[in-house]
């Protein structure tokens, strides 16, 4: 007999609820929650490294590179308002950790973008755990809730590889470096693309 039959009484439905008292619908596995908590706190860090370095490019008046990575920050801080969303729909309690400074002084402009790369390399790791922690509880409102974010945490990572690749062309070259930070001032950081398959025109 389900909550909506009759049973006779009248008396309210038991509804279970979560450590706020809000309605809980499904179960959440307690190693799928403390994963989807510590990347809460990843994207947060993402947020404050790319505003730092949004800041080092600015202090060197490369206003396109401070301009993409001040967007990155935006990005990320959004992400990771959806990660507590979707935490408060699941009858959950968001816990917000410690963010400590990031790093803000880099070699070169190489070392901030491999730096970069290799966050967004992390960022992709830590969903794929979240994607399979959340198969193995057949969890499928946790993978339907990732679908998009994997995906485009995808094309993230592939248009950081395709920045640090011409950053590293261009080495240390002033004149090289303007005509990058020139095409991210006008929102052009995307690589060309051969096919449709990661384009979205």
């Amino acid at each position: 007999m389900t909550n909506l039959q009759a049973s006779g009484t009248t008396t309210t439905p038991n509804v279970a609820v979560g450590p706020a008292g809000r309605a809980l619908a499904q179960p959440m596995d307690p190693a799928l929650l403390d994963a989807l908590q510590q990347h809460l706190t990843m994207e947060r860090r993402a947020s404050a490294f790319y505003f730092a370095n949004a800041l080092w490019f600015g202090e060197r008046e490369l206003r396109g590179f401070s301009k993409f990575f001040h967007g990155e920050s935006q990005s990320e801080s959004t992400h990771a308002a959806s990660f507590a969303d979707y935490l408060v729909a699941r009858g959950q309690t968001v816990q917000l950790e410690e963010v400590g400074a990031p790093r803000q002084s880099w070699a070169s402009f190489e070392e901030v973008m491999a730096a970069s790369f290799l966050l967004e390399a992390d960022v992709t790791a830590s969903l794929q755990q979240l994607y399979s922690l959340a198969e193995r509880s057949s969890d499928t409102r946790t993978t339907v809730f990732l679908d998009p974010i994997m995906e485009g945490q995808i094309q993230s990572e592939h248009e950081f590889a395709h920045l640090l690749g011409r950053v590293r062309f261009a080495g240390e070259q002033a004149a090289a470096l303007l005509i990058l930070d020139a095409e991210l001032a006008e929102g052009n950081n995307n690589p060309y693309y051969l096919g449709e398959r990661f384009s979205n025109g």
